[in-house]
């Protein structure tokens, strides 16, 4: 009980003698130290809300306004409205304090009412999305080219930090139920036959004449209260109420940039991804970070930046919720079955090579895991009613709650694997099993929990696992881009492959954790072992490059990569499956305050006579480019529509939602929401970051990362296009569905991808465009 008797820093006792005093100098200093961040970063939040509260302008404008105003008083000229008679009439006296405190008051109400001018008319702004549906590459219209001026303008006025734009980003727009359900209507119109459509049209039909009026008012409501509609709910209802198992059904993984060869030692690797995460947070912490803009011009909501450090999912017995606080200053380590508690900061973050001396203590720690300890975090790989129950019969006093707030509590996790994470071009199955060690690991060696954990092989590479609920991947994948480039650029580490630099101090000795844990204790773990264990051998996952061309060729045949890549994965199933199937693309509606995601329909009518022109070979090549036009332009639109939020799913969802609160039935919803996502997929974004230019390095580019399936037998697929002429595809299935197989898939997606490029090699050919 070392790390009990460490941590106390004052006491007292009453002898026969008087007052007996024993205090730790040491310890005390660092309680001052911690007393002395905290209210630094209190007074850096108050500055930073009052910067973003007037942003877009600036507070140096309202002293040159005062002291304008009081030199036109003392001056003898009257202020435009003379507002400073109006309100020296009503304070006590005409006196120059009097005056001045007039002069003060009136500039600051001119300047309040110039700063909520600027705040609405950039708000109104932002409302516009007509550049969206302007095609690229031509001039834009004379209303965007106004519109995009008037942004600039704005925006130059002052530097915006990260949640600068929070307040002056609109609400996600609430759709009439007649249009959401023409949208749907559309929709599934290739994967019915006409009997089955006109039972889903009618059944249409009575919802939009029943009970959608009551629903539908119900919603106006909440969209015209809350800053969201759908937000909440999501989180909640989606994620948070799920109580299947985390782990491959809903976290979520990426991988290291494989090309990039940094260092083959894992603690220095770990040291210097360690020190980059955390000059990360401290940047989201000062909100230092530039927030993301699309084209330059348009920010995306920076919401879901607040809680990617120092969040954990905690289990309930209904229902979950995430734990965030607002300062954290250690880590938790995991490796060979202990954990650890590191301190990452003393007086300042400690360095890459301070960090390296830490893990060192760790790996050299001989002593062998507690009773249970090794395969504790099953807990969180498990059914989250199991881990409710099991934390608040187990874990809620003593040594163990102790041990487990310190988790919970952590900035994030980091595992150091006992084996190493290989990528062998020649070999496929070694990039296989590094995806699979990130999703699932061994099922008890990833906090499935945590916002997210950082895993590492004993060969240098590196990965993580994350959570869902509390963001999207998107962010996650910001700040992967950032902490890869950090790395590169910076230099990290010296000739022998250890952490660069010179230790400046003595890090903080890692602590182990110390757990109490009986023996109904350990079989509930054991149980939920049991559980992690069926799901890791029922699911299959490979990782498929596509190196043959990427993005140079689609944009050189004049259609978006994204619909390319759709149209791809279209073909490939419906050749694998003889039949269309309900395709799920996620896109962002942060374009919107406190915006997350909102559903692409990638099958659509365009796409399936696409398709079916391409198994007919009575069909001609121009005729399949025609189609295959028709389907991007198609899919471009409902992607743009999407992110506008003029989707389906959402509204959809929340019209269920508020029938549930009011416990009426509708036939129509429950089949909608019923139906299943046969196949799931997802880009991820990159160069998020201005740090690196992909097209000069390409070797920085993560090789993505994916999820598991949402069907039972169907695909989750998700791609990263990295570069001009490199796509990696993720693609999982269960192995219990006789109906999928995710390398059967990924062959019928590479043909697919190559009959693509030759379809629409024959028009470059034709217009002397030889790729």
């Amino acid at each position: 009980m070392a790390e009990a008797h460490s941590a106390v820093a004052f006491s007292f006792a009453i002898t026969h003698e008087g007052w007996d005093v024993n205090f730790d100098r040491e310890v005390l200093h660092l309680v001052w130290q911690s007393g002395i961040r905290s209210w630094k970063k209190r007074i850096a939040r108050f500055q930073n809300s009052i910067h973003n509260g007037v942003f877009p302008g600036h507070m140096w404008s309202l002293w040159m306004l005062i002291t304008l105003v009081t030199a036109v008083h003392f001056s003898g000229y009257k202020v435009p409205l003379d507002l400073t008679s109006l309100v020296l009439k009503i304070l006590p006296g005409c006196c120059t304090k009097m005056q001045i405190l007039a002069c003060v008051a009136v500039a600051l109400t001119y300047w309040l009412s110039v700063v909520f001018l600027l705040r609405y008319t950039f708000k109104l702004l932002l409302m516009y999305k007509g550049w969206m549906f302007e095609a690229r590459g031509k001039m834009p219209s004379l209303p965007t080219k106004l519109w995009a001026v008037a942004i600039k303008i704005l925006r130059g006025w002052n530097t915006p930090k990260l949640y600068s734009y929070q307040g002056s980003l609109p609400r996600l727009p609430l759709p009439s139920v007649q249009e959401t359900l023409q949208r749907y209507l559309r929709s599934v119109r290739p994967l019915l036959d006409d009997k089955q459509y006109e039972r889903t049209k009618k059944l249409g039909e009575e919802f939009e004449n029943g009970i959608s009026k009551k629903l539908q008012r119900y919603l106006v409501l909440k969209s015209w209260w809350s800053t969201n509609y759908v937000s909440d709910w999501w989180e909640e209802y989606v994620y948070l109420r799920g109580r299947s198992p985390l782990m491959i059904n809903s976290n979520f993984y990426a991988i290291d940039a494989i090309q990039l060869k940094m260092t083959n030692k894992q603690i220095a690797r770990a040291a210097s991804t360690i020190h980059s995460a955390l000059v990360f947070r401290r940047l989201v912490e000062r909100q230092e970070l530039e927030p993301i803009f699309i084209q330059g011009t348009v920010p995306l909501c920076s919401w879901q930046y607040e809680r990617i450090f120092n969040t954990t999912r905690i289990p309930g017995i209904e229902t979950d919720k995430i734990q965030h606080i607002q300062d954290s200053n250690h880590i938790v380590v995991y490796h060979k079955g202990k954990y650890f508690k590191v301190v990452i900061y003393k007086g300042r973050i400690l360095k890459p090579c301070e960090i390296q001396i830490q893990l060192q203590h760790i790996l050299d720690d001989k002593t062998e895991p507690l009773p249970g300890e090794e395969k504790l975090a099953a807990l969180t790989a498990g059914e989250r009613k199991h881990w409710a129950n099991t934390r608040n019969m187990f874990f809620s006093r003593g040594a163990n709650k102790t041990s487990l707030d310190i988790i919970e509590k952590a900035a994030f996790v980091v595992a150091l694997d006992d084996f190493p994470y290989e990528y062998d071009e020649n070999d496929s199955t070694k990039l296989d099993e590094y995806a699979k060690c990130l999703l699932h690991g061994k099922g008890y060696d990833r906090w499935f929990d945590k916002s997210f954990t950082l895993c590492f092989g004993t060969n240098g590479k590196v990965g993580f696992n994350a959570e869902h609920s509390w963001a999207d991947a998107a962010v996650m994948s910001h700040v992967w881009e950032w902490i890869v480039g950090l790395q590169k650029y910076d230099h990290r580490y010296d000739e022998n492959g250890n952490a660069a630099g010179t230790p400046e101090l003595t890090p903080p000795i890692p602590v182990r954790l110390n757990w109490d844990m009986k023996h109904e204790c350990r079989a509930a773990i054991d149980k939920a072992v049991t559980v992690a264990e069926a799901l890791i051998r029922d699911v299959d996952l490979t990782v498929y490059i596509h190196n043959s061309f990427g993005k140079g060729f689609m944009k050189k045949a004049k259609l978006s990569p994204d619909a390319f890549i759709q149209m791809a994965l279209q073909l490939a199933y419906y050749r694998e499956a003889g039949k269309f199937c309900l395709t799920y693309e996620a896109s962002m509606t942060r374009l919107f305050r406190e915006g997350r995601t909102e559903t692409v329909r990638p099958c659509t009518i365009e796409s399936s006579d696409f398709v079916k022109a391409m198994e007919n070979k009575e069909i001609s090549n121009e005729e399949r480019l025609q189609l295959l036009s028709k389907a991007c332009e198609r899919h471009q639109l409902g992607y743009q529509e999407a992110m506008c939020g003029k989707g389906i799913d959402r509204h959809l969802f929340c019209l269920y939602v508020v029938s549930k609160y009011l416990e009426v039935d509708s036939p129509f919803l429950q089949e909608v929401l019923s139906e299943p996502w046969k196949l799931s997929t997802s880009q991820t974004p990159h160069g998020q970051t201005g740090r690196i230019d992909l097209n000069k390095n390409p070797e920085c580019m993560s090789a993505g990362g994916g999820f598991g399936p949402v069907a039972d037998d169907g695909y989750g697929v998700s791609y990263i296009i990295a570069g001009e002429d490199r796509i990696f595809f993720h693609i999982s299935n269960k192995r219990s569905s006789k109906y999928t197989d995710c390398h059967g898939f990924a062959r019928e997606l590479e043909k697919a991808l190559n009959d693509l490029r030759t379809l629409c090699s024959t028009r470059m050919v034709t217009n002397g465009k030889k790729d």
